[in-house]
C-alpha cells in the first residue's frame, strides 16, 4: 500500500539518537552509528521524530509500505524493554553500549571461509576455516531486525555447546546463522519473546537447537518451541543433543506444524 512514512537521509544523518528517543514506537533505532528505520509496520508516519533532529536527516514521504501495525509494535516494544531491563541500554539503540565501552550489539555480517593461524609447530592439516557468519552472537544482543537474519537459517546453541563440540564449526555451523544463550543463567521469558519476534519478522527457513544433556540444557529446546508457536509461522525445527564429553547423542527433526 501507499503511505506516509519516515525516510532518514543516511549522508545527514551523525547517530544522536535523539529520534529514537522521540519514536515511542521504537520504529527509530541505532544501527552501525546511523538511525535506521527497523521495520515498516513499526513506522505510523505521524513525524514526531522530525522536531528531534538536529541534522534534518528525517522527512516524511510516501511510498509502497507494509501497513503499521498496532499489535506488532507492542511486541516490538516489549522485547525492547526486556532488553533494557536486562541490559539498561539507552532507548531505541540496538547498537547497546556495553560497560567496556563497546557497541556489543553492532550488527554485522561476516566473509565465509576467513581462515585461522594454525598453531604454532602445527601443519597445514590444522588450518580451518571460521564457519561464523554474524556478530553479535549473544541472543540478547542480536537486534530483530538485523540484516543477516532475512531468509537465514538458524542456529540456537547452549553457551557451553561450542566448547564441548570439537568440530561446532564444521558439524553444526556451516552455512547458519549462530544466537547462543544459557537457559539456566539468563532470563528464558525474555529469550522467548526475543526468539519470537525474530521468527516473526524475518523470513526465517530453519530453526536448530544444539543443547548439551544437562537437564537444565533442555530449557532452550522448550523455549525455542514456545517462540515458534508465538511467532505463527510454520518454521523446520530440529535439535541436536552434545554430550559433556564432546559427543553427539541425539538429532532429532520435528515440524512447527503451524500455518505459514
Amino acid at each position: 500500500m501507499i503511505r506516509k512514512i519516515v525516510q532518514i537521509d543516511e549522508e545527514k544523518c551523525d547517530g544522536c539518537g535523539l529520534c529514537a528517543s522521540a519514536c515511542a514506537e521504537g520504529a527509530i533505532q541505532i544501527i552501525d552509528d546511523k538511525a535506521r528505520l527497523a521495520s515498516d509496520t513499526y513506522c505510523d508516519g505521524l513525524g514526531a521524530c522530525i522536531g528531534e533532529c538536529p541534522q534534518d536527516a528525517i522527512t516524511i514521504v510516501e511510498r509502497e509500505a507494509d501497513e503499521f501495525d498496532e499489535q506488532a509494535v507492542e511486541s516490538h516494544l516489549a522485547v525492547l524493554s526486556a532488553r533494557d531491563d536486562v541490559q539498561g541500554s539507552r532507548p531505541g539503540s540496538s547498537a547497546d553500549t556495553l560497560a567496556c565501552g563497546c557497541l556489543g550489539s553492532m550488527a554485522r555480517e561476516l566473509p565465509a571461509g576467513v581462515e585461522v593461524e594454525a598453531a604454532p609447530g602445527g601443519d597445514e592439516a590444522e588450518r580451518v576455516p571460521s564457519r561464523l557468519r554474524n556478530w553479535p552472537v549473544q541472543l540478547h544482543l542480536v537486534p530483530v531486525n538485523a540484516p543477516y537474519l532475512r531468509g537465514a537459517r538458524l542456529l540456537l546453541a547452549a553457551d557451553c555447546v561450542p566448547f564441548a563440540l570439537a568440530d561446532f564449526h564444521r558439524r553444526l555451523l556451516d552455512g547458519k546463522i549462530l544466537m547462543v544463550g544459557c537457559p539456566k543463567l539468563d532470563d528464558a521469558a525474555f529469550y522467548r519473546d526475543k526468539l519470537a519476534a525474530i521468527l516473526r519478522e524475518n523470513d526465517i527457513q530453519e530453526l536448530k537447537v544444539a543443547f548439551m544433556e544437562v537437564p537444565c540444557c533442555f530449557g532452550l529446546v522448550n523455549l525455542a518451541r514456545q517462540a515458534v508457536a508465538d511467532s505463527g509461522k510454520d518454521i523446520p525445527f530440529s535439535t541436536v543433543k552434545v554430550g559433556i564429553e564432546g559427543e553427539v547423542m541425539e538429532m532429532e527433526e520435528e515440524h512447527s506444524g503451524l500455518p505459514a
